[in-house]
């Protein structure tokens, strides 16, 4: 397994956790005082056309030891993607990853940055999920939280895949909030039977009884 993430995820309990579990990881790194005093001073090699890389090692604090820290630079007129994290020195931008992968400096940064569907994920799981912050200081809770938010995600994506109409399959957690979830509703009893009574509402009601009637047809 290898795990690619952005500056939101650098965090040594993260990091001391994937090494237990034996996985691979890049992730981009926070351009902490310490990183950017480094980056002026580090032997900058050009493997590729507009693309000079570097590495170092490097102890962030409360991090359990050294890590390999890999550098690219590029010249600064070029207008960075937004899947990067950049830092501009001087004519250059910068980016850092923080890695236990044996590539090449080149082919690491190639690794990271060919992730679209990884980065809507992240995006998802830290926008819609709650995972860009982390609730405790004990590595065991944040773990057990870590997990809860990849269960709920993906119990929501199979909410999606086996029980909504085609057109909620691409829509995040916020649009089926907006869309299905919260939607005004009446609980009634007739002849001594409770009903839950929606209104009607177009493409809303639509959606309920087709989910509804798609739950019914699941097998345990």
């Amino acid at each position: 397994m290898i795990v690619r993430a952005d500056k939101g995820l650098y965090d040594h309990a993260l990091v001391e956790w994937l090494e237990d579990q034996r996985a691979g990881f890049v992730i981009v790194a926070r351009l902490t005082r310490p990183i950017k005093r480094k980056l002026a001073h580090l032997r900058y090699t050009p493997p590729s056309p507009g693309v000079e890389v570097a590495e170092f090692r490097y102890q962030p604090t409360r991090w359990p030891h050294a890590y390999r820290f890999v550098v690219v630079r590029r010249p600064q007129p070029e207008e960075p993607s937004e899947q990067l994290t950049l830092f501009k020195l001087g004519k250059y931008h910068y980016q850092v990853l923080v890695t236990n992968l044996p590539l090449q400096p080149l082919n690491l940064w190639r690794l990271y940055n060919d992730r679209a569907g990884v980065e809507l994920l992240i995006k998802q799981l830290k926008g819609d999920y709650a995972l860009g912050s982390i609730p405790a200081r004990h590595f065991f809770a944040n773990e057990t939280y870590f997990h809860l938010l990849l269960l709920a995600y993906n119990l929501v994506n199979w909410f999606k895949r086996l029980c909504l109409p085609p057109d909620f399959q691409n829509a995040t957690l916020q649009s089926l909030r907006h869309k299905i979830l919260l939607m005004p509703a009446q609980l009634r009893r007739t002849h001594n039977r409770p009903r839950l009574a929606m209104p009607a509402s177009g493409p809303r009601e639509a959606a309920w009884k087709y989910a509804l009637h798609q739950i019914k047809t699941l097998k345990p």
